[in-house]
């Protein structure tokens, strides 16, 4: 089976990352130091998102499997 051209996850997988890495720059840039607390987060969410979609993904390949192998 082909696979599709555009994912949709994989292409909110990598905006999610490019968000995450913007909000992580600017918020050394416009606060300094004080911003650590700031980017810890920013990088939870980043890790947290990743592994949602990862999950996601991962549910939507067993499902399509699980249907191929019913007929």
């Amino acid at each position: 089976m082909a696979k599709p051209a555009f994912d949709i996850l994989r292409a909110l997988a990598i905006g999610s990352q490019a968000v995450g890495l913007t909000a992580v720059i600017t918020l050394e840039t416009v606060m300094g130091d004080a911003a650590r607390p700031w980017q810890g987060l920013t990088l939870g969410l980043m890790v947290a998102a990743a592994l949602v979609l990862a999950l996601a993904r991962t549910y939507r390949r067993n499902r399509r499997r699980k249907r191929t192998e019913r007929g």
